[in-house]
């Protein structure tokens, strides 16, 4: 196994990633995510909360020109999710 901190920070990501995505899986409905105005912290229990919103606040971030609102980049975060989990599940990094 690679040993190097990068590769190892990489490794987390990807398994933090994939953390966020189960906890979205089993707690949210796209439907409603889709509509706008979902309360994830309701709607994500507390022991998963930390993972999930490090990651999705991480995505979601607005960058100076971003003007969406935060539920708009919150949906393209959670795209962004599945498709680092799906890369990384072809790719065997876990």
């Amino acid at each position: 196994m690679e040993r190097e901190p990068a590769a190892l920070a990489m490794r987390i990501g990807v398994v933090a990633a994939q953390a966020a995505l189960a906890s979205f899986a089993r707690n949210l409905d796209l439907d409603e995510v889709a509509e706008g105005g979902v309360d994830f912290r309701g709607a994500i229990g507390p022991a998963e909360w930390p993972v999930f919103s490090l990651v999705v606040d991480t995505l979601a971030a607005a960058d100076p020109a971003d003007d969406r609102p935060l539920d708009e980049r919150r949906v393209d975060a959670l795209n962004d999710l599945a498709r680092i989990c799906l890369a990384a599940k072809q790719a065997g990094a876990v």
